[in-house]
């Protein structure tokens, strides 16, 4: 607790100064996922307290974030369209899902899995990032336009044919419920239809229409629509705020611009009395915990989810862990990751109670409040009290509902540019082209960066990131492989010799031969061991393997090990090991292949031993 108030000064300017760049984010995000502004702010209040006082980096600032909401934003309108389009219904299985990826979170934690984090490759978290940018940058077009698909009525006509299919389909699965026989009681289906009203048919036009709409790719495809319905003050609105996020930035940084932008565009809409397309409203006073998710729990609802929030838990300890990093170069201090991810799934758990979208450790945040003076917990803590206080002063919320959307559009816009990877990107035309496609010749991290992008773009993040990860991974042991291949053949002491090795008897050289390994062996590089046997001649008695640079062996390698010493123990050759190290020792000891392939006066510890035991033991016969 005394570490805790130990740069009061510091932490309060650091949170105070975090919390006003963390308000037009929150609610940009809010909006953007779908649940409103209120669902940003609560978000960033809950997690940016709660994560603050129980997590492992001092200085880090947490929220809702980009990556975290163009997720959660799929997440959303995938059981919005479940629901009849209808938010209210959807809500409760929809924060169920952000608690679950919460307490994974925590669990992942508590097991320990923070310290893996730092293993992911670089190519994916650069294609994961540059397309979160794409994401956000394409689907802020439409509003940023004032266009919004549910509100285009021949557009939305076009799915009345298929509103209608669906209604059908949900009246025949209600009496399959039911045990109807529809074929026998066809009145009974005709009946319910006619109950079917044109309003209840223009919404689910609606919630097609919309979901047709959602996304990089269907944002692309209504783009057309939109550039021919362009709303030109939403444009202007949303122009004037990219303007001053941009120009501010060149006259101060000591200052948010994206809070310059917030107030001054909407002081223009709001005193010049426009017509302008506001935010939803933003409730007053103390959130409520949405009990919902406990009184209409229903596992059928959220099972097709569970998956998601994993991918959603993972997601968020990826993004706060490496701000985290971010946070330990500025301040030359070291993270707890462990702790880490259980503080921020605290945060998330109870931000999803009070209806907030999922956060994780913001970069810019963190890095805003370290630059103001922050050093501990206290700045983030102080960060969430602050935007706490914007629900508590009367009045405060009603002026914020009334900030165009096409303002917080803006400001989205300039996060998704923001947000790619330009580093990345940047380094494409340089970077080795080390594998061949046909007559092509690509760079293997260039391709995965790619496959990442596209996947993430325009089809799945979850999915997307997962296969970047076991491209990365095969083309990695590839490449180990063909390493330990290339540096460990079987040579003639002859052709081959270390130091230790200059010096041995010219006349044994027929009966003994060596093999160096020089790398681990694990299935990448076991086909090419496998042929050891094959390759020693018949005059050969003896075979030396040097071990000293084979730090690792996995199961694969070691059946590799195991057939190899049964081909040889067959032919009468007799293997000495030289240098065995702790680990491979450990694997051959489990399944026997110590002592009864090698037993241990054939393991030496040094050459000059190995050596004078064959000069006393193997005869020159050749």
């Amino acid at each position: 607790m005394k570490n805790l108030f130990s740069n009061i000064r510091g932490d309060a300017f650091g949170g105070i100064t975090a919390g006003i760049v963390a308000l037009p984010l929150a609610l940009a995000f809010g909006v953007s996922s779908g649940l409103g502004p209120s669902a940003g702010l609560y978000g960033a209040i809950f997690i940016s307290f709660f994560a603050a006082m129980f997590g492992g980096t001092n200085t880090q600032i947490s929220g809702p974030t980009a990556p975290m909401t163009a997720v959660s934003m799929v997440i959303i309108a995938g059981i919005v369209a479940a629901n009849d389009g209808d938010i209210n219904k959807a809500l409760p299985a929809i924060l169920t899902v952000f608690l679950l990826a919460g307490l994974m979170q925590i669990g992942l934690g508590a097991i320990g899995l923070g310290k893996y984090i730092r293993y992911i490759p670089y190519p994916v978290v650069s294609g994961f990032m540059t397309a979160i940018g794409v994401i956000i940058l394409v689907t802020q077009i439409l509003p940023s336009l004032g266009y919004y698909p549910k509100e285009d009525m021949e557009y939305v006509d076009q799915f009345k044919p298929q509103a209608e299919e669906v209604i059908l389909e949900n009246i025949l699965k209600e009496e399959a419920g039911e045990g109807i026989l529809v074929l026998e009681n066809f009145k009974e289906t005709i009946t319910r239809a006619e109950k079917i009203t044109q309003a209840d048919i223009l919404k689910e036009s609606q919630t097609l229409a919309a979901k047709n709409a959602s996304g990089v790719l269907g944002s692309i495809k209504v783009l057309p629509r939109a550039l021919q319905n362009i709303n030109w003050l939403e444009l202007l609105l949303a122009l004037g705020t990219i303007f001053i996020i941009y120009g501010f930035k060149r006259i101060t940084t000591k200052i948010p611009s994206a809070l310059v932008a917030l107030v001054v565009m909407s002081t223009i809409a709001i005193v010049g009395g426009l017509n302008y397309r506001a935010i939803p409203e933003i409730p007053e006073g103390l959130p409520i915990p949405n009990l919902e998710i406990i009184t209409n729990f229903n596992l059928g609802s959220i099972t097709p989810y569970i998956f998601t929030a994993l991918a959603l838990s993972l997601l968020g300890a990826i993004d706060s862990l490496l701000t985290s990093i971010v946070a330990d170069n500025m301040t030359k201090t070291k993270h707890k990751p462990n702790k880490e991810l259980v503080g921020q799934g605290i945060g998330n758990s109870i931000a999803a109670i009070f209806g907030g979208i999922p956060g994780a450790g913001a970069t810019i945040r963190t890095v805003v409040n370290i630059n103001s003076g922050g050093k501990t917990r206290l700045s983030g803590m102080i960060a969430g009290v602050l935007l706490f206080s914007i629900l508590m002063i009367p009045g405060l919320p009603n002026l914020a509902s009334q900030i165009p959307a096409a303002v917080l559009a803006g400001i989205l816009i300039t996060v998704g540019i923001g947000v790619m990877d330009y580093k990345g990107l940047k380094a494409i035309p340089y970077l080795p082209k080390d594998i061949k496609l046909g007559p092509l010749k690509l760079s293997s991290e260039v391709l995965i960066m790619l496959i990442v992008l596209v996947l993430s773009s325009l089809w799945d993040l979850v999915f997307a990131v997962g296969i970047g990860l076991v491209i990365a991974s095969l083309m990695f042991m590839k490449k180990i492989g063909d390493l330990t291949a290339q540096r460990s053949d079987v040579k003639t002491l002859k052709e081959e010799a270390w130091k230790d090795e200059i010096n041995f008897p010219e006349n044994l050289k027929e009966e003994v031969f060596i093999k160096h390994l020089k790398g681990p062996l694990f299935f990448g590089s076991t086909s090419d061991f496998q042929s050891l046997a094959a390759q020693i001649p018949k005059t050969a008695s003896t075979v030396i393997m040097r071990l000293d640079r084979m730090q690792y062996m996995d199961q694969s390698g070691l059946y590799a090990m195991e057939d190899m010493l049964q081909d040889l123990q067959k032919n009468n050759v007799q293997v000495l090991f030289v240098g065995l190290l702790e680990q491979p020792r450990y694997m051959m000891e489990r399944i026997d292949i110590i002592p009864d392939f090698v037993p241990e006066a054939h393991i030496f510890t040094t050459f000059d031993d190995c050596a004078k035991w064959i000069k006393e033991n193997v005869k020159d016969s050749h």
